[in-house]
């Protein structure tokens, strides 16, 4: 496996700086590096075990961006949650937990560590892999696609308060309320607007500025999420019956047929009985409640979001492919 040999994880793990993690889980994996879990896991050059890994993300002693993945999750897991309620963690992974260590980031990162040289790519030839490097987020594509899905699934409420639904079109053409599943896409300004976030904030801080090497240090996978989020363009109502739409519903009801690769469905907690759904598929993702409508967004649609009316079809189907998803242990 790719960066496994002795002198790479001895160059990671003799001094290494912790920034910041992420979990690799068919449930839980950094989107933005493939629809499903086992295309992320390729992405990193890792073998898509079903109990997953924790990736490291941090600095050697000279500066080197490495990427450390250990199969120790539930470590990395407490890690996170952690840091995210504002409570220090060391997280120190031991060597024997160590799968590979991987030249590189595969995700921006806005913080750098204290008292060495800036973040740059390891000497080569310190692994058999190649260096890894965020996807390329500054044009429109599947990996801002995925990102902009993300944030609207973690800012459900401001997204969803800009939809009338007497906007969607009710069978026979009346205006009224949401109706068949198929009908009544529209796109809509993003709770940023067009104006929001260019994707320089992904850069912001990597002079360490005011970053500790330990807990407080964070990825910027939100903030690209939400410039993705914030690339969305006002524009006219697109038309009802929108193609795009028709063909997403259509592979994501074969999805209860034929399940798809692990992690192409996703389901995570929601407000009351609901749940949010994650789908994904070649070219577009949905985002969407149970209780509720549904987003899409598609790689040949850029910066636009669908909203997806509940209607009579779209609750069946939310249900059935929250039944095949995966969810966090």
């Amino acid at each position: 496996m790719a960066g496994t040999d002795e002198e790479a994880v001895a160059a990671a793990d003799d001094a290494l700086y912790v920034l910041t993690a992420v979990l690799l889980t068919p449930a839980q994996f950094p989107s933005v590096l493939g629809d499903d879990y086992p295309e992320a896991c390729a992405a990193l050059g890792l073998a898509p075990l079903s109990e997953g890994y924790g990736l490291v993300l941090g600095q050697d002693g000279v500066g080197a961006r490495w990427t450390v993945a250990i199969d120790d999750v539930s470590m990395v897991a407490v890690a996170i949650a952690s840091w995210d309620c504002g409570m220090e963690y060391d997280l120190s992974p031991d060597e024997r937990s160590v799968v590979a260590a991987l030249p590189g980031w595969p995700l921006a990162v806005a913080v750098a560590a204290p008292d060495v040289p800036a973040p740059h790519d390891p000497v080569p030839g310190l692994s058999d892999g190649p260096t890894l490097a965020p996807p390329d987020t500054s044009v429109w594509g599947p990996a801002q696609r995925r990102l902009g899905a993300d944030e609207i699934a973690l800012q459900w409420a401001a997204w969803r308060e800009q939809i009338d639904d007497s906007a969607f079109v009710a069978p026979g053409g009346s205006a009224g309320p949401a109706q068949d599943a198929q009908q009544g896409a529209e796109r809509r300004d993003g709770p940023e607007g067009p104006q929001g976030l260019d994707g320089q904030e992904a850069r912001k801080g990597q002079d360490g500025q005011g970053s500790t090497a330990t807990a407080t240090a964070t990825a910027t996978a939100t903030d690209a999420a939400a410039a993705a989020a914030a690339a969305v363009n006002a524009a006219e109502a697109v038309p009802s019956g929108h193609g795009g739409v028709r063909r997403v519903l259509e592979q994501a009801r074969a999805y209860v047929d034929s399940p798809p690769p692990l992690g192409r469905v996703r389901s995570s907690f929601a407000p009351g009985d609901a749940r949010t759904l994650r789908a994904d598929g070649p070219g577009w993702s949905m985002v969407a409640r149970t209780d509720d409508i549904a987003f899409v967004l598609l790689d040949e649609k850029p910066g636009e979001v669908l909203p997806v009316g509940r209607g009579p079809e779209l609750p069946g189907l939310l249900h059935a492919l929250d039944k095949l998803a995966v969810r966090p242990s």
